[in-house]
């Protein structure tokens, strides 16, 4: 009478020829394709699958947006006992040092983030729709533009709006009179950009205000606010509003919303939102 193998056995001779099986298996797979197990191609499929670069572009431009978006902090005027709070004027220690991003920097946020080049104003005309009006504000006035039109991209718009309300604040938080600032230039044609080439060597031809992200804010002429119910007052020391230009635009750089460059021969801060 024969034995019958116990279950422990059977399980132990079922997994060895199923072991046996995928060894097998294996084997046969290597022989039919070799580069399964070659090294290189195991190195592709980690390259494919890792993640790509982040766009540092696209990050700051969504860090700058959502920093422009919050809500603003209450402004401070004056102390539990009634008195004036007056904040010293700071400035920064070097204009050029504090504010060095050349325009290689500013052009290539300004080409993602911009509109196409226009040839001409009429062209510019038919991109209103991805513009915005800039014309008229409280915070700021434009001064002669006759080599660009009112115009900026909606974050640049933004950008120059909070710069001018900051430096209104800024001024009230250091006990100097309202002062509106002076915007010099923004959106430029390839036609307004040849045209002022003609009589302006250092204007550059690959230029930021053809994409609508770039505006020059003048840091030698600003206008004072006048309250009509009182005789003309005169104009604050220009050094004390360049000054405190310098803070906010320090400010906004800091965070990140913003490129900046200090001209000297312009006479102006030469700024692109991020």
């Amino acid at each position: 009478m024969t034995r019958k193998p116990s279950p422990i056995l059977l399980i132990k001779r079922h997994f060895f020829v199923g072991f046996i099986g995928i060894i097998a298996l294996l084997a046969g797979v290597r022989r039919l394709f070799p580069e399964v197990t070659h090294f290189s191609f195991f190195s592709e499929a980690a390259e494919q699958a890792a993640p790509l670069p982040q766009d540092t572009i696209a990050l700051a431009s969504a860090r700058a947006d959502s920093l422009l978006r919050r809500r603003r902090t209450s402004l401070r005027l004056l102390d539990k006992t009634g008195a004036p709070v007056k904040h010293p004027i700071l400035s920064v220690p070097a204009f050029d040092t504090a504010f060095p991003d050349l325009n290689d920097v500013q052009l290539a946020t300004a080409r993602r983030i911009g509109i196409s080049e226009c040839a001409d104003r009429a062209e510019a005309a038919q991109r209103i729709k991805d513009l915005v009006y800039i014309g008229d504000s409280p915070f700021y006035e434009l001064k002669n533009l006759t080599h660009s039109t009112p115009y900026l991209v909606p974050r640049a718009a933004t950008l120059l709006n909070e710069i001018g309300r900051s430096f209104l604040d800024s001024l009230a938080s250091k006990g100097l009179p309202f002062h509106k600032l002076k915007v010099t230039s923004v959106l430029r044609t390839n036609e307004d950009i040849e045209r002022l080439r003609r009589h302006n060597g250092n204007a550059s031809e690959q230029s930021c205000h053809r994409f609508g992200t770039t505006f020059d804010i003048s840091y030698n002429f600003y206008r004072r606010v006048q309250d009509p119910a009182l005789p003309p007052q005169p104009e604050t020391w220009g050094v004390q509003l360049k000054s405190v230009l310098a803070e906010v635009l320090d400010d906004q750089r800091r965070m990140g919303t913003c490129y900046v460059k200090y001209e000297v021969h312009q006479s102006c801060f030469h700024i692109t939102a991020r």
